[in-house]
């Protein structure tokens, strides 16, 4: 089939992300990409400003990822998890507990980002059970939060934005706080904690846990909080008796300039959710983690053991995978790469603060975002930005780019420079 049959196939047939099927937007044909170069259909070159949706930290066709899933592919490309194991499980959950915030020891390999918040919620429910406190079923996360689109990770996003008005005849009734009004490089305020507190003080008896993204919410509105007020909501919940969970999906492994956004705080959580940036964006996979404390108490009484058993739990091949990328990620100077790709966006970005229509510019480690006042057109902006040959997908008011960490500064001065046009253009 040539180009043009498989694009009309594929708008009358394929759903692709929040898109129509009726009138979708304009998806582009991929034919290959390298570092951080996607080239489309025709030969065009665009230059990554995403990461894939943040996954792909190293870039695209990486000699030494491409090495590890040839190698498992020869050994075996999947086997089941059930009264089995294999190295590349084995090896890889050695090297997260060796890294992630202290305390956490147990390790359950699942599917997805989602599909790791949803276990991260069923293990607060079910220890909570097993410690004879059953009425402990409900959620308490943030406003403009987000943990993915399945259903359990749904009841905890945004109550606006989140999808819960589409599925609220479904969805589990859970409490929100408002999205932390300190920003990065602030004080937390009483007056910032105040509204957590009340709700844990007159349903802490019914909340399981606190969710939230540690220091950066993302796809709720790309905001920086103050880490002060992640090491106070530590406090909070250990004062009444609510576990804490960290949805490091999207800042894991090294997106905020520390290896995960709770070191901001110094704080550990009691479940921590991993994934995108795992595998290195070449294969779905995803971790939650939690203490020993939880581990054995869930294991403790009826039925004894964690409800959840994914098919392709603990797949060799992206375990190989994740474990060749987080080696490849702490074997470089990764901390001075965020910290050189962060400079340079400040420097790039801090100007467009003076067009007309951009409300703020926000930069943290590998993460620069522009706030307009009114919201992108997405199909506008997506041709503007193939016009200057670089690949940036807007959403709601913000313009953003999380590029790989293997970015060079003059492909990064590209995708700054093609932010501050769209910013003036659409």
């Amino acid at each position: 089939m040539s180009w043009t049959e498989l694009l009309e196939f594929d708008r009358k047939h394929i759903w692709h992300p929040y898109t129509s099927i009726i009138d979708p937007l304009p998806v582009y044909p991929v034919e290959s990409a390298n570092g951080v170069r996607i080239k489309l259909a025709g030969g065009q070159e665009v230059i990554d400003g995403m990461s894939s949706w943040w996954c792909a930290i190293h870039g695209y066709n990486h000699p030494a990822l491409n090495a590890a899933a040839q190698a498992q592919l020869e050994r075996m490309s999947h086997v089941m998890f059930g009264g089995l194991t294999h190295e590349p499980a084995v090896h890889l959950a050695g090297m997260l507990a060796g890294i992630v915030p202290k305390g956490l020891e147990k390790i359950f390999f699942c599917d997805s980002g989602s599909v790791s918040v949803e276990v991260a919620l069923k293990m607060a429910i079910q220890y909570w059970r097993a410690m004879g406190r059953e009425g402990k079923t409900r959620f308490l996360s943030l406003e403009k939060g987000y943990h993915g689109d399945t259903l359990g990770a749904m009841s905890v996003c945004d109550p606006v934005t989140g999808m819960h008005t589409l599925f609220s005849g479904y969805l589990n009734h859970n409490y929100f706080a408002p999205s932390p009004e300190c920003a990065f490089d602030e004080p937390c305020r009483d007056m910032h904690l105040a509204r957590v507190r009340d709700i844990l003080r007159g349903h802490g008896h019914e909340i399981a846990a606190f969710i939230l993204e540690p220091v950066v919410q993302g796809a709720g509105g790309m905001w920086f909080y103050s880490p002060a007020y992640l090491k106070e909501i530590r406090k909070l919940c250990r004062e009444f008796e609510v576990l804490l969970i960290a949805d490091e999906i999207a800042t894991g492994f090294g997106r905020t300039g520390k290896l995960f956004a709770c070191e901001h705080a110094d704080i550990s959580p009691d479940i921590i959710c991993l994934g995108k940036a795992l595998t290195g964006g070449y294969i779905s996979l995803a971790a939650t983690m939690c203490t020993a404390t939880i581990a054995s108490g869930i294991c403790s009484s009826a039925p004894g053991v964690f409800m959840h058993g994914p098919t392709f739990m603990a797949n060799p091949l992206a375990c190989s995978l994740a474990l060749a990328s987080v080696k490849l990620l702490l074997g470089q100077n990764w901390k001075q790469r965020i910290r050189s790709i962060e400079q340079q966006m400040k420097k790039e970005l801090e100007p467009c603060r003076s067009i007309p229509g951009v409300r703020d510019v926000r930069v943290l480690g590998a993460i620069g975002v522009m706030e307009l006042d009114t919201e992108v057109n997405v199909a506008a902006a997506q041709k503007l930005f193939l016009e200057m040959n670089v690949w940036i997908r807007p959403f709601l008011n913000l313009i953003y780019i999380m590029p790989p960490y293997i970015i060079e500064p003059g492909d990064l001065s590209r995708l700054t420079q093609a932010m501050a046009v769209a910013a003036k253009s659409i």
